[in-house]
């Protein structure tokens, strides 16, 4: 049975003590420890209430109400998160347990490394064969003006590009640019371009359309004096990747080499009129006749490169 504050205070200013009775006998009674106060929870409260109740200057005023304080929450226990375990490098290998198939895999292509990038060109450094044979044509005659494959390219005036269109069924090549060709930078110019392009309209040819006219070396040959010379092996070396990126760009299906020596050069030895050679891993067919400066000097040849000229129309046709 409970009593309230304002019951209590009533009993006690009447002399009459508080009545208790066990509400269920046959329990044993258990004492609750003392708190800090050396009371009981429910004898704390209750002495709280009496000592008010003494205070008030009426017996039968209304005790204020005792504010019972709240429990103070529990404390808030900060944990710190649970560190991740690092991530593997990317370059740790993935191992799969001894039960676990991994035969799926093989339908995965591996995953090829990138190239490195190629190393820019520095100024004055020579083309490697690699990338010339990689050029279309304007790279090509970039290369060829500024090329500095040989020591030909200390003496000379300009380099000289091949000539014609860049489609060309016919391929007309002489030795070496002259000091004409070297003053003008234009292959087989001047009188002897002339009669070059008239050869050809003899056999029913466009030189404009057809023939695209080129030299075995890019740069004028020249003696201590100034006079014209032939090339030499390591010229003819240095300068033949970019005949055979001219080759394979026009897609030329027939040659002319014109002079004795354009001849040789291009075979890399023996060379004669009168026969068709074969040139290359194509084996493009291959017809030698007289320089037109030859032709200039000694029109008694030009009935022989008639004859030339019709055989390699045949071989043509």
């Amino acid at each position: 049975m409970s009593i309230s504050p304002r019951n209590a205070v009533f009993l006690e200013e009447m002399g009459i003590g508080a009545l208790w009775k066990l509400r269920n006998p046959g329990v044993e009674f258990v004492p609750v420890a003392p708190d800090d106060a050396g009371l009981a929870p429910a004898q704390a409260v209750a002495a709280e209430a009496e000592t008010v109740a003494h205070a008030s200057a009426s017996p039968m005023q209304e005790p204020p109400q005792v504010q019972v304080p709240a429990p103070a929450p529990a404390p808030v226990i900060e944990r710190a998160p649970t560190p991740l375990p690092p991530p593997l490098p990317a370059s740790a290998p993935v191992v799969a347990s001894d039960d676990e198939s991994t035969a799926w895999f093989d339908d995965v292509p591996a995953t090829v490394p990138a190239a490195p990038p190629r190393a820019a060109r520095r100024p004055g450094e020579p083309v490697s064969d690699e990338a010339i044979a990689a050029m279309d044509w304007p790279a090509l005659q970039e290369a060829v003006s500024t090329c500095t494959r040989c020591p030909l390219a200390a003496t000379r005036l300009h380099a000289v590009n091949g000539r014609g269109p860049q489609q060309a069924a016919w391929l007309a090549i002489a030795a070496a640019p002259s000091a004409e060709d070297d003053a003008e930078a234009r292959a087989v110019t001047g009188a002897a371009g002339q009669l070059l392009d008239n050869m050809f309209k003899a056999i029913a040819l466009k030189p404009e359309a057809d023939v695209y006219v080129t030299h075995l070396v890019k740069c004028r040959p020249a003696t201590d004096d100034g006079a014209n010379r032939n090339p030499g092996a390591d010229e003819l070396i240095a300068c033949r990747p970019y005949l055979e990126r001219e080759l394979a760009l026009t897609g030329a299906t027939m040659a002319m080499t014109f002079g004795q020596f354009a001849a040789k050069g291009l075979m890399m030895g023996p060379a004669a009129r009168g026969k068709v050679m074969r040139y290359g891993a194509a084996n493009l067919p291959v017809v030698a006749t007289y320089h037109p400066d030859d032709l200039l000097r000694r029109p008694e040849d030009k009935a022989k490169a008639w004859g030339d000229l019709c055989l390699a129309r045949t071989a043509r046709d």
